[in-house]
């Protein structure tokens, strides 16, 4: 394996989809084993531990990342998906299935987060609801009906992201409880979710917000949010990876000529923007909620590569981008030379949080591990193996 990757390009990326499922798998059972463990070694509860290695008061005492887990039954769906096409579980068949997995976490979340799906920060939310979105439609295609519980949380989070939705700063979604702030982070996935729901004319109009307040009019991509400050609204002009992930997706959720027209600009403008000098691979953003960004971004470039609705040419930059990343992520990855380890509270396979760079060098041995990171390769696998 590499010790460097070089800055100019990565390997060839492999284009064969049953190359990447394995890979997929492969992360699976590594952050499945490792960090995922019961909640005060409850019966029937699964939840991710922060980081490794780490203890159980360690994981109650410290940041509870609401939305790490949220994207943790995200990737858990990816691979009940899979599971559903291969007629095989991903750990084989004397572990809990993806889906199983999946339905304990939503459980446990409520657990931690002292009995309610609800806390202050609406993008968690938003990226919770979206979660139990696919989890609930994966139950369908299983003939495993979702339970009440499914239908809790999106009455329960729906409530909460029409109160966040006002007509302050023109519209959009307000980031937290403290009302101050609205931003794409929040915005977007609220709009997918309304879509992805029926409700297509908050959608619309939440992205037409974004289109007219963050859209950066030279660049092509969102910006971060909108805040009053002495009177006047302010643009928070930073661009991150991730919030151009769930505007895509709302874009061609909602469809129709502008929308789709817009998806495949912003396509491009990712390609452009956002990747590393001289290749097709999507820039990392570091550790703690960073780590989970480029990730993200790969699940709805995914998206846009099937669609046939979209031009050929944003459809096979999309597909190039999704791809190149993967690939650089998994050349980089570090292998525990004794996989049982990964029992003991040490992955198995580790994975950099920056696609230039291999996880050798970001998390040499020893290091402490987050999960933020290692969900980020999961999803950069999973979007590659629906390609």
């Amino acid at each position: 394996m590499s010790s460097q990757l070089e800055p100019t390009g990565t390997p060839a990326p492999s284009t064969d989809a049953a190359q990447w499922a394995t890979r997929a798998n492969q992360a699976a059972r590594s952050v499945t084993r490792s960090f995922g463990r019961r909640l005060l070694f409850l019966p029937g509860t699964h939840l991710a531990a922060v980081s490794l290695p780490g203890t159980t008061l360690k994981s109650l005492s410290g940041p509870w990342h609401y939305w790490w887990q949220a994207h943790y039954v995200d990737c858990l769906v990816d691979a009940g998906r899979r599971e559903l096409a291969d007629k095989k579980r991903f750990d084989g068949d004397s572990r809990p299935s993806a889906g199983r997995l999946a339905s304990r976490l939503l459980t446990t979340i409520r657990l931690r987060n002292l009995l309610r799906f609800v806390n202050d920060y609406y993008d968690d939310m938003a990226w919770l609801a979206l979660a139990t979105l696919r989890l609930e439609k994966l139950a369908e295609e299983t003939k495993k009906p979702g339970r009440r519980r499914n239908a809790y949380i999106r009455k329960s989070l729906t409530l909460q992201f029409d109160s966040a939705s006002t007509d302050d700063f023109g519209g959009g979604t307000f980031w937290s409880t403290k009302r101050d702030f609205k931003n794409t982070p929040a915005t977007a996935p609220v709009a997918l979710y309304y879509a992805r729901t029926g409700h297509t004319e908050r959608a619309q109009q939440l992205v037409n917000w974004l289109n007219s307040k963050l859209l950066h009019p030279e660049r092509g991509v969102y910006q971060d949010g909108v805040r009053m400050s002495h009177g006047q609204v302010v643009v928070d002009n930073a661009i991150y990876t991730y919030n151009q992930g769930p505007v895509l997706g709302a874009l061609l959720e909602l469809g129709g000529e502008e929308n789709l027209r817009r998806a495949a600009l912003l396509v491009d403008a990712v390609k452009r923007e956002l990747t590393l000098p001289g290749t097709d691979v999507i820039r990392g953003d570091g550790t703690g909620d960073g780590g989970l960004f480029t990730g993200i971004l790969l699940r709805y470039l995914a998206l846009a590569a099937r669609d046939a609705r979209l031009p050929a040419a944003a459809r096979e930059t999309a597909k190039s981008l999704v791809y190149s990343t993967a690939e650089a992520l998994w050349t980089g990855r570090r292998v525990d030379p004794n996989p049982v380890n990964a029992r003991k509270g040490t992955p198995a396979i580790v994975f950099s949080f920056d696609p230039q760079r291999p996880a050798g060098e970001t998390y040499p041995a020893g290091t402490a591990v987050e999960l933020s990171t290692q969900l980020q390769a999961w999803m950069a696998l999973e979007a590659a193996a629906t390609l």
